[in-house]
């Protein structure tokens, strides 16, 4: 800050004008002492006065009212992301940084503003998104969101360049077909283009809407929710036995090979466990869907492991935030918490193979079909 002054006046301290027409100010003094927040600790400073200037003087380096590195802010709000919470800053801060560190949770508190500005700007248009398979599921979040707890539904997208992206973050009442047909609507109206095909979990409503919005979209059903459904309706004399069996059918090589299995398992438990016969048996043609793309996929679409995955960060922030009483506040925050584990997002497996999808090339037990076929698709 020194040589800051230095440069504006032309001269170093205690030197005198070397002409009538130099530069005009003087030094006056310092102010206040401050404490300023580094990431070694906290330090005392006094901001060097300047009178006598046309326009007023302000360091760029340390300006007026600052009270910690750009260092310390940007840690804050990535403790804050990651399951600090507010009344935990001062004690695990001051323990860091030293008792002299500046903290304030009104600071901490207007991050959610910023973030609630900065969700609003995201909400762009995806125009220029490829957009390959999609995977929607819902959370209800845990936040003490204002008297009742409401449903955060997410989707997330491969695109062609085989990148992972969070496409929608939506809180609603519940998961409903009215709520997820809302959220499929706010991704056409902003641009998005029809996709291959959609990964949801068989208790959601998105079906139904998927039926209105998507109607040429494949859709699959989540085997690890299909598989635990079973295996709740099996007597508890058979459950090894049975769940080693029901791994094996998601993992066949085609779908004639899943579906010999499934008569094996049905035939061995019609009896005993009609009832979970009859669940594995329900809405069968969404759970073998995968066998119409790359085999290098299937692994992604067996599940909706991509987009729950991420609920684990999700669901430590808000167990810590409690006290969110709004809607918007709790949401913009799981939001930011989304964008942290964007940036680790796996890529998809085969990324080369995403475009042929995308082009409705057609795939028959996850290999393509033969070249003069693919021509004729593409063309049209």
């Amino acid at each position: 800050m020194e040589e800051e002054v230095t440069g504006r006046l032309g001269r170093k301290k205690s030197e005198c004008r070397a002409a009538v027409d130099a530069l005009d100010g003087y030094r006056n003094g310092y102010g206040k002492p401050q404490k300023l927040t580094l990431t070694c600790g906290a330090i005392t400073v006094r901001h060097p006065r300047v009178r006598g200037l046309t326009d007023r003087f302000v360091s760029r380096l340390l300006p007026l009212f600052q009270r910690r590195t750009k260092q310390v802010s940007a840690l804050l709000p990535q403790l804050y992301l990651h399951g600090l919470a507010l009344g935990d800053f001062a004690l695990a801060l001051r323990g860091l940084l030293g008792d002299g560190a500046s903290l304030s949770t009104t600071s901490l508190q207007r991050l959610t503003v910023q973030w609630e500005e900065e969700y609003a700007i995201w909400k762009r248009r995806l125009d220029d998104l490829e957009i390959v398979y999609v995977w929607a599921d819902g959370l209800y979040g845990k936040a003490g969101l204002e008297q009742t707890k409401a449903a955060l539904l997410v989707v997330i997208g491969a695109l062609t360049d085989g990148r992972k992206v969070i496409l929608a973050v939506e809180s609603e009442q519940r998961e409903s077909a009215e709520s997820w047909g809302a959220v499929l609507r706010d991704l056409r109206s902003r641009g998005l283009t029809p996709w291959r095909c959609t990964i949801a979990d068989g208790h959601l409503r998105i079906w139904a809407a998927l039926a209105e919005q998507q109607p040429t979209a494949a859709e699959q059903r989540c085997w690890n929710h299909r598989l635990v459904n079973v295996l709740d309706a099996m007597p508890k004399t058979h459950p090894v036995e049975a769940r080693t069996w029901l791994k094996t059918l998601p993992y066949a090589e085609t779908r004639v090979e899943c579906e010999r299995l499934r008569v094996q398992f049905s035939r061995r438990y019609r009896t005993l466990a009609p009832k979970a016969v009859e669940r594995l048996h329900h809405d069968w043609t969404r759970l073998v869907t995968f066998y119409q793309f790359p085999k290098e996929h299937w692994r992604h679409l067996r599940t909706t492991n991509v987009a729950e995955s991420p609920f684990a960060a999700v669901r430590l922030r808000t167990t810590a935030g409690k006290r969110f009483k709004r809607v918007e506040s709790a949401t913009t925050l799981i939001w930011r918490v989304l964008q942290v584990a964007e940036q680790n997002f796996r890529r998809r497996n085969a990324p080369e193979v995403l475009p042929l999808v995308y082009a409705r090339v057609p795939f028959v037990a996850g290999k393509k079909q033969a070249s003069e076929t693919i021509q004729q698709v593409v063309a049209a």
